[in-house]
Formats: C-alpha cells, structure tokens, sequence
C-alpha cells in the first residue's frame, strides 16, 4: 500500500500549450513524463510503474518462447557495415566517435548484434532453432519528435530475433511470436487488429504490423468484423456489380464532343452519366533507380486507368512503378498521349508490353476489369468516346489493384463493411530471410554436415507505445479530459478516497479497507491528503486508476462507494465485503494470467 501524501505525483490542471494530442496532454497532467528536450522524456513514479508493468507483462510472454538478453545500445561502425545498413539507416542514426577517432552509433534495432552473436557461437542445426529478446532502450534521431511518445528520440523496445534451419522452422517462430503479441496486447487492455504490412528498410519476405485505431495514428487502415485487416496501401474490397450503360450505334467507340469539359464532374453533367461509367486518367512520370536506367531508362511514363468515382493509392502504384512518381507536365503528356491535358484516355496509347520492358507502363484498376461501354476521353482536344471497353479496345500492360478502398465497402473475406480510421502501430513481425545471417557470414552445420544459412525472423514491441494507445483509446471514451488505465498496467489498480480526514471514522475505515485490498495482493493507492474531495476526485480520474473506493459519509451505515471507470458504474458496497469483492472484479479483468507485480 502507498499513501498518496508520501509521494511525488506532480498533476497539473492544464497541459502545456505545445502537447498536441490526448496522450501527450493527459501523460504531462497526470505527472507520469516530464520533457527533458526534443522527443526526450523522463519518466516519472507513475509512469515508470505503468512501463514495468508492460514489461513484465512482455517478459511473462516472451519467456515461454525465448531467452532474454541484454545487448549494448553502443555499436561500432563495422557491424552495421556488414549488413550495409551503416548507409542505408542516415540520418535517422545517432553516430559518435570515440576518443580515438572511431566511428560509433547508438543502436536503434539489433539484428547485427544478434547475428554476430549467432555467427560466433551457433554451429549445428542440433542448436536450432533459437528465439532471442531483450529489453531495452533503442535511439533515433526524429526528425521531427511530436506527439509525446508517439514519435520519440529515445524509446524502450522489445526486440526478438529468431534463427531456423529452414522456411518451415521460420514460419514456427513466426507464428509462435504472433501468439505472443496477441495475449500481451490483450493482457494490456488493448483493442487491436493484426495488418499484412511492409517490411520497409528491415527486408524480409513477410510481415505483420500490431495496430490500435486512434485519432494520434499516423498510419490509416482498413478493417472488418470477420477479421480482415490491411494497411491502406494494401487494403482490397469487394466492389458490388455496376450495370454497364448499354451501348449507342454499332457498339464500338463512338466520338462525342465535349467543348470545355475536362473533369470527370463536368464530363459527367454534361452527358448526364454517373462517375461509376467513366474511366479517370492519371498521368505519371517514375524516376527509376539507376539499375534500370540501361534498360528501361532514367525516366518511364506511367499512366493509370481508374473508375471516375474512385481514388489512386499512391502506395500501391509506387510497388509496381518501381520509381519515385510525379505528375507528368504538360510538354510530357503531349509527348505521350499526343493530346493536351482534360481529355486523356486508353485508345491509340502505346503500351509497353510487359512491366519490365521498355514503354509508358499502363495500368487499367482492377475495378474497370470487365467493364464495358464507358466514357473516357478520346486523346482529341474537347472530344471524348463513349462504347470503350477495356481489353477490347485498348490493351494495358497490366491489371491490377491501385484504387483506394471507401469506409463501408464490403471487406474481400465476407463482405463485412470496411471500417477505415487512423491507427497507432504498437508491434510488428517479420520475416526477415537471409538479409543479415548471409550477409554477416552466419552458417550452420545441416544433417548432412554441410554448411548452410540459417533463416532469421525480427519481431518488436514498442514500450510506451502500448501505455500511449491504451491512453489514447481511454481519453476518446472520456472526452479527452481523463483516462482509466485497464488494471493490468495501471500504475496502480484501485485508490481508495478518504474524503475528509479530518473525521476519524472516515481515517479508520479508509485505512481498513485499504490495507485488506493490499493483503488480497492488490495494488493500492490510499489518498490520504489533507485536501477537498472534489480535489481528490479529478486527480484519481487523471492519473489513470481505474478503479476507485470513496470513504464518504456511507461510513456510518456501514457502506462504501465502489466506482468501476473502465465500466462507467457506481456501486455502494459493505466495508466488511469490499475489498474481498474488488479483489474478485480485478482478478476477472487480469484474465488470463496474473502480471507481474510492481512493489
């Protein structure tokens, strides 16, 4: 048991101007951070109890699949050299030299170490397979540190590295990490979706990102109620079927002049057609890597067709462009198309005939396969064509999905409408290959006593991202002004409110039921300030606890007031039977299993 007048608990009745969203706001309120520089923190006694409950609650997990370590945060130049990311990381790294010249940086993920470690000491297969962790505190220099520890300089990170003697061990690990982060996230209290998502600088083959939805998010992301979930560069849907115009004169493309009407808004007033029965062009030019530049060229036009009523996904036409994009300018469209901007379309364009060889590469959506008889401009100053059916009348270099998906289309699994919303990545799985293992010289001896590659996997939690989001998410169900933490990562699960201690039977009960919560192994916060209720009231709902017992004037009859947060309920209880019924309700939320306590 604490008493709240013992302790440094720092709660402000204002955020600073410059915390932006809730978390940030609520974290500086309730005294659980307080800002040393740009995107650095400490953390105070509140919120280092609710960060060694995360990561105990990670520990408890990760040691029924793996062993911890603890690696230096400080590494030199070589090691990273090996694997080439010395370059490729920039300036996202913090770099050094120490006193003799040599170059040093501060470790920002340790798939190198880890694998030095590996190369050194794992020779057999009979070693495999390995699954490695640890905890610690990871660096990158953000370039521009915002939302409190959403987007930090210096963060904690659980990292785990697997090392398997082929795809088959690799997918074991793989699915054993997925395990794990689905019962940590839900110890934690979090409502999460699993995403198939990009590996990005990591490499790898696969891999999955753990997200919250919540307004601090900076990734977007699509997810349904049969379990569908994709990042928005990789989200699909099912399109429900468009009847297609029926055709005019012969069927075939017919020239319609449209003076002055360029957009799909205009075209579509103007031959009083539905955006959904035209074809949109977007006109692109993709700066390719000089790799290609021998056969495809520095620069490769790249045009897309899209349904009118729908979006580009910019994300999904760069993976099949293989370039960085920009709007192509007019002396280029008119090189390409041989026709001004406005009334652009797929008829007498000059496709390359495969994605790799050279020539405007032209993609027709998916949504436009099998369409028939639509509008699309007609490459004609103020003319358009009405009757043009893709594959028919033009052919495009390939077929693909490149359109953004719309909040409440049907998901691609059951037709479960799609919810869209912002999301806060807290973990993330990966498959990472042979990247580091063949580029670091890693082998192993197989059954066959040949020296083979071991196959790794990568796979992190962000620390303060889980308490963030699990603040965030109970800030928007507050209205931004409180949050309550769920028990298994509060900084500590129920406070007991002695509302005047002034009055010695309210001291006496207050002190008794406390210290009967603390013996059923219970967290406890006895607020035992010499302050006004109300006072005390806001500062339990601020600093996060989620559950509350309020010594009042029921006292004399023998009753408390027990107030659930997390339920939004207020409930009178018997002091002979509180502690023992609190004691159950927080058992039942810890399910399954008991986090470590904090003490």
């Amino acid at each position: 048991m604490h008493r709240w007048s013992q302790l440094f608990i720092p709660t402000l009745r204002e955020a600073p101007a410059d915390a932006e969203v809730a978390s940030h706001k609520l974290l500086l309120r309730a005294g659980y951070i307080r800002q040393l520089g740009a995107g650095i923190y400490s953390y105070l006694f509140l919120g280092n109890r609710s960060i060694n409950k995360i990561i105990a609650i990670v520990r408890d997990e990760m040691d029924k699949i793996g062993q911890e370590f603890l690696l230096p945060a400080l590494n030199p130049r070589e090691i990273w050299e090996e694997s080439g990311r010395w370059s490729v990381m920039g300036d996202n790294m913090f770099r050094l030299k120490d006193r003799k010249g040599a170059d040093l940086c501060l470790g920002m993920t340790h798939e190198e170490v880890m694998t030095s470690i590996a190369r050194n000491e794992l020779r057999s297969y009979k070693q495999l397979p390995q699954i490695w962790y640890q905890i610690q505190t990871k660096f990158r220099d953000e370039p521009r540190p915002k939302s409190g520890l959403l987007r930090v300089r210096q963060f904690i990170m659980k990292d785990a590295y697997s090392f398997d003697i082929d795809e088959a061990g690799l997918d074991e690990s793989y699915n054993k990490h997925d395990a794990a982060y689905r019962a940590i996230f839900t110890r934690c209290g979090l409502e999460f979706v699993a995403v198939e998502a990009d590996s990005g600088s990591m490499g790898g083959s696969a891999s999955q990102e753990f997200m919250v939805y919540t307004e601090a998010g900076e990734d977007l992301i699509a997810s349904s109620a049969s379990g569908y979930a994709a990042n928005l560069e990789k989200a699909t849907s099912r399109l429900a079927p468009v009847e297609d115009l029926a055709p005019t004169g012969d069927g075939s493309p017919e020239l319609v002049h449209t003076p002055g009407q360029r957009t799909i808004e205009e075209v579509g007033a103007f031959l009083n057609v539905e955006p959904q029965y035209q074809i949109k062009t977007m006109a692109y030019m993709a700066a390719l890597p000089e790799a290609d530049h021998a056969k495809l060229g520095p620069l490769r036009p790249v045009v897309v067709f899209l349904r009118g009523d729908h979006t580009l996904n910019e994300a999904k036409l760069l993976l099949i462009a293989g370039g960085e994009l920009r709007p192509m300018l007019p002396e280029e469209i008119v090189e390409v198309f041989k026709a001004p901007a406005g009334y652009l379309g797929p008829i007498g364009l000059e496709p390359a005939p495969h994605p790799r060889k050279p020539g405007t590469l032209v993609i027709l959506d998916k949504a436009l396969e099998g369409r028939a008889n639509l509008i699309a401009g007609a490459n004609k100053e103020e003319y358009h064509l009405r009757n043009v059916t893709p594959t028919r009348d033009f052919k495009p270099t390939l077929i693909a999905d490149v359109r953004n998906v719309v909040e409440g289309e049907p998901c691609p699994i059951d037709g479960s409408p799609l919810r869209l919303g912002k999301a806060v990545e807290i973990g993330h799985i990966f498959k990472l290959g042979y990247k580091y293992s063949k580029s670091m010289g890693a082998t192993v001896l197989n059954r066959d006593g040949k020296e083979v590659t071991p196959i790794m996997g990568s796979y992190g939690i962000g620390i303060e991202r889980i308490l963030t989001s699990a603040i965030e998410t109970s800030a928007a169900a507050n209205d931004g002004s409180a949050f309550a933490l769920h028990p298994a990562i509060a900084p500590f699960q129920v406070v007991v409110t002695i509302t005047n201690i002034g009055d010695a039977s309210l001291l006496a009960a207050g002190e008794k039921v406390a210290a009967e919560l603390a013996a059923a192994g219970l967290d406890v916060l006895l607020d035992d300030r010499d302050e006004r209720a109300g006072v005390k009231f806001k500062d339990a709902d601020l600093v996060g606890i989620p559950y509350r017992i309020n010594i009042g004037r029921g006292v004399a009859e023998g009753k408390v007031e027990f107030v659930d947060r997390l339920a939004k309920r207020n409930q009178d209880l018997t002091i002979a039977k509180v502690a023992a019924e609190v004691a159950t309700q927080i058992t039942s939320a810890l399910q399954p299993g008991q986090p470590a306590q904090v003490v």
